[in-house]
């Protein structure tokens, strides 16, 4: 259930790239000049996105590839830093967004467990409190002492999706992770999120499956362009994400 109190308050947000090799803009190229001039070879991902998200909404965010989904959720990661407008996080977030990422692959999967959840904010009595649940969610008990690099790509994936889901952050953000795995391990991740929700978890979910954008979320960001096209009920924005897709 959803409160009056922000879980997350982004104004004016904006993010430019490069297209060419040098990718984001660097520390010097800040100092250089203007932090709002638009230069050569730069384009806007973002931009003048506002929006509120309160404690225990459960928020989609649509929009075509290359919108800018992907580019807020790390914005609201922390991953990365607008160069214009600024966003602000009320608690700890659990990411699930490149959810392989910080496993070492000569680490056995028990080492691993311990790192990645040290890693995220989790302590070591969390850890060993919590290290069974983890691996059986996972799967894998049978290879807690193998070399994480000799795991399947699904069980790495399954792996990180357990330690992610275990912490206890309140807001929770997913991009496509749901996309991975076999249906059963998928429907076990969706019996997962709902408990979170349960909870009363701030959920803010990147996807471009309708069915789980319903199952989830009562609200939605259409983005288009780098813009915010809408901000309404998930199915009043779904309804005009579809219809702007069928007139191309």
């Amino acid at each position: 259930m959803s409160t009056n109190e922000p879980a997350i308050q982004a104004r004016d947000l904006g993010v430019r790239f490069r297209r060419n090799k040098r990718g984001k803009r660097t520390i010097k190229d800040l100092f250089a000049g203007s932090a709002r001039r638009t230069r050569p070879g730069e384009f806007w991902a973002l931009r003048n996105v506002t929006f509120d998200v309160r404690q225990g909404e459960s928020i989609g965010v649509v929009g075509r590839n290359g919108q800018g989904k992907s580019t807020l959720l790390k914005l609201v990661a922390g991953v990365l830093i607008p160069d214009e407008g600024g966003v602000t996080v009320h608690g700890g977030v659990a990411p699930l967004i490149e959810i392989t990422g910080g496993f070492v692959g000569d680490l056995s999967v028990r080492e691993n467990v311990r790192l990645a959840a040290g890693l995220r904010g989790m302590s070591r009595a969390e850890v060993n409190r919590r290290f069974d649940g983890i691996i059986d969610f996972a799967e894998i008990r049978d290879f807690v002492d193998t070399p994480y690099k000799h795991l399947s790509n699904g069980m790495k994936v399954r792996l990180a999706f357990s330690v992610v889901s275990q912490l206890d952050e309140p807001i929770l953000l997913v991009d496509e992770v749901l996309a991975v795995g076999d249906r059963a391990f998928r429907e076990k991740c969706y019996r997962r999120i709902d408990e979170l929700l349960t909870e009363g978890r701030t959920l803010f979910f990147v996807s471009h499956n309708e069915k789980d954008l319903r199952r989830f979320c009562t609200r939605g960001l259409y983005l288009d362009k780098g813009g915010l096209a809408m901000d309404a009920p998930i199915v009043e924005v779904l309804d005009r994400y579809n219809a702007d897709y069928a007139t191309g």
